[in-house]
């Protein structure tokens, strides 16, 4: 699946650092101001494919990727000078805000103090002001037209102005209490502040285990003004010494730094979260691979996820799934103990199962 999660700040936040942790693609962070959105995939941790190989010899294991978008820092004015930065925004799947939760004199900062909320707050009025100019427009163009007793466009117009509403009182409009074809509506227009949003306080090395004052206010905002989001802290200049180090290091490198699991490993794991997003896996002599599906997918949809072909020539699932695998030992003993199981075409695949697709596909 071509999933994109877009890195979004204020200039000088850490974003690029961040991404540049996780990313096979390197972009250049400084104290500038980037001019394009740099791109670059990223591996979601798994060690259950490690451990489907300890039972499984096989030539190669492969994980699920995210493809993540850095996105220049956006400043004061970019909702209304028409930046092109806000069309990649517009074209991900989800958003990760990076918020400068540190001091650092020798990193600049043209808001003035460090202000975690008030950076919230800069950053979500540009792109509210971006949904807020693109609903006036859609209304501009129906609002005349409902008037002759379209009952179609006068829902929608009922809807954006209730939208237009919210966006007015500095709202983002995932916050907006909608019915499903309400959603579907505001979705026609790829509303950026509808995208789900994972905050990243970025502190410094000291607090990278503890947080701080700064993240903490970040917390409670998140709380009470954006509460299906979730909060992460990393420190991305400890992060970026921990990327450069050898794997097998690593581990005592984060125990003297307080942590059991790096901030970017958890980045990209409530990433996948935020996206609705679950593992199936494929076993064989060849290949454990680790495969990305919507969570309620069918078993026809995660084939399709492998190849066309598969979801094509669907005929049925054969299933079991990874605890069973890790218990039991092998597909033989599963099947021994009753834990395998044919599914057909209905069958919604659930997080860890690992499936064998049969099919046919006539010439």
């Amino acid at each position: 699946m071509a999933l994109k999660v877009g890195i979004v700040g204020l200039p000088n936040s850490g974003k690029t650092t961040i991404f540049n942790c996780f990313s096979d693609t390197k972009a250049e962070a400084g104290l500038g101001f980037a001019t394009k959105s740099n791109y670059g995939t990223a591996r979601v941790p798994d060690q259950r494919l490690y451990e489907l190989a300890k039972l499984q010899p096989t030539e190669k294991i492969i994980h699920t990727t995210i493809e993540f978008v850095d996105i220049p820092g956006l400043r004061q004015g970019s909702g209304r000078s028409g930046s092109s930065f806000l069309n990649d925004i517009r074209n991900v799947d989800a958003l990760v805000h990076v918020v400068r939760c540190f001091d650092d004199p020798n990193v600049p900062r043209e808001e003035g103090d460090v202000d975690p909320v008030k950076d919230i707050e800069t950053l979500n009025i540009e792109l509210q002001q971006k949904d807020l100019e693109s609903i006036e427009k859609r209304l501009e163009k129906i609002e005349k037209k409902a008037k002759f007793g379209d009952k179609s466009l006068q829902k929608q117009v009922e809807v954006l102005k209730k939208a237009k509403e919210h966006l007015e009182n500095f709202q983002n409009l995932r916050t907006l209490e909608l019915k499903d074809n309400e959603r579907e509506i505001l979705m026609e227009l790829f509303p950026l502040t509808m995208k789900p949003v994972l905050y990243v306080a970025n502190v410094d090395d000291a607090s990278a285990a503890t947080g701080n004052e700064y993240s903490k206010a970040l917390e409670q905002w998140v709380k009470e003004n954006d509460p299906q989001s979730e909060v992460i802290v990393i420190a991305a200049r400890l992060e970026a010494e921990i990327a450069e180090l050898d794997p097998q290091d690593r581990g005592e490198f984060l125990k003297d730094a307080g942590l059991t699991e790096s901030g970017v490993n958890r980045l990209i794991a409530a990433a996948y979260r935020l996206l609705d997003l679950q593992t199936f896996f494929t076993v064989g002599p060849k290949e454990i691979r680790a495969w990305t599906i919507r969570r309620g997918a069918t078993a026809p949809e995660a084939a399709g996820v492998i190849h066309s072909d598969l979801q094509r020539g669907f005929i049925r699932a054969e299933v079991m799934h990874y605890d069973d695998f890790i218990k039991y030992g092998s597909e033989q003993e599963v099947k021994k103990a009753g834990k395998f199981y044919l599914e057909g075409k209905d069958y919604v695949v659930q997080e860890g199962d690992i499936l064998h697709i049969r099919f046919n596909v006539s010439k």
